[in-house]
């Protein structure tokens, strides 16, 4: 039996626009709403719209100096293609980003109206194009009694009817992106090899933020 292709990136931009925002996370096949009001990223999304629809999301590194263009940034971040857009009265841009795949950056280029880019690469993160998880490698009555735990110590709620009926990689990669967790954390998400490795992540996280919590507590939204 022949191996199934390796998804193509070609089509994929070596440069491209960076939004760096602290604390977001941007997962492939992840849905990431954006309220865009900063002119610089305005002109961003603009850009975007007549050049593919595409720019990346990153985060500041804070081991790092800051430079000439601002921030120091993580090396791996998530190209996202804008899914939705609407432009609200007072001028301001609500889009979604749609996680296409992983990057790594190889150097900072000239900024463009004010937003910074980048030159990357995606070696190594070809499956992100198309992400297959065999199987949740943790029990999901366990992730699922563990994020109960982690939403009761936060005072968190959920709409826990949605998350019984989210497929198993949804969740993992919807969990991932909306739970408070720290940008350190979140960027070992991002950075987990594969699919199975970031639910083993997040399950780890989870356990941990919901520790000596009363669980059970029933969340519903």
């Amino acid at each position: 039996m022949m191996a199934a292709p390796r998804p193509d990136q070609s089509g994929l931009p070596r440069v491209f626009p960076v939004f760096p925002l602290t604390g977001a996370l941007l997962l492939p096949q992840g849905k990431l709403p954006l309220n865009i009001f900063e002119p610089r990223y305005l002109a961003m999304v603009e850009d975007a719209l007549a050049q593919g629809r595409m720019f990346g999301m990153i985060q500041p590194d804070p081991a790092l100096p800051r430079g000439e263009t601002g921030p120091g940034l993580y090396t791996v971040g998530c190209l996202g293609r804008l899914s939705s857009f609407s432009e609200t009265e007072d001028g301001r841009y609500l889009i979604t980003l749609t996680g296409i795949a992983r990057f790594r950056v190889t150097k900072e280029v000239a900024m463009q109206r004010g937003y910074r880019r980048v030159e990357a690469v995606y070696d190594g993160f070809e499956d992100d194009l198309a992400p297959d998880m065999d199987a949740l490698p943790v029990p999901r009555a366990d992730l699922v009694a563990a994020l109960r735990g982690y939403f009761d110590r936060a005072g968190l709620e959920a709409n826990w009817d949605a998350v019984s009926h989210m497929p198993d990689e949804t969740l993992v990669t919807t969990l991932c992106m909306v739970c408070p967790f720290s940008p350190p954390e979140k960027q070992a998400l991002l950075e987990a090899p594969g699919a199975a490795d970031r639910a083993h992540a997040l399950y780890a996280l989870l356990r941990m933020g919901g520790h000596d919590s009363p669980g059970g507590a029933a969340l519903a939204s």
